[in-house]
């Protein structure tokens, strides 16, 4: 999956957030919707969409959308 793909499948885990707050820089622990919910949304799109599992250890680990990204390739 390119990085353009995984920043829009992130960004329609979010209600409220306008899609132009998604870039790879993003911090996403910095959104105003984040917090647990979204934590398990990440986690269950990245497991559905990659195979992959990660922890939310694994979320804290990096901050932003590419670190996550990149996280993801190494799994």
């Amino acid at each position: 999956m390119e990085l353009d793909l995984f920043i829009k499948k992130f960004a329609s885990e979010f209600e409220e957030t306008p899609v132009e707050k998604f870039t790879p820089d993003t911090v996403y622990g910095e959104l105003e919707e984040w917090g647990s919910l979204a934590t398990l949304s990440i986690i269950s799109m990245i497991d559905e969409e990659f195979g992959k599992f990660l922890t939310g250890a694994d979320l804290r680990s990096v901050s932003t959308i590419k670190e996550l990204y990149d996280l993801i390739q190494t799994k």
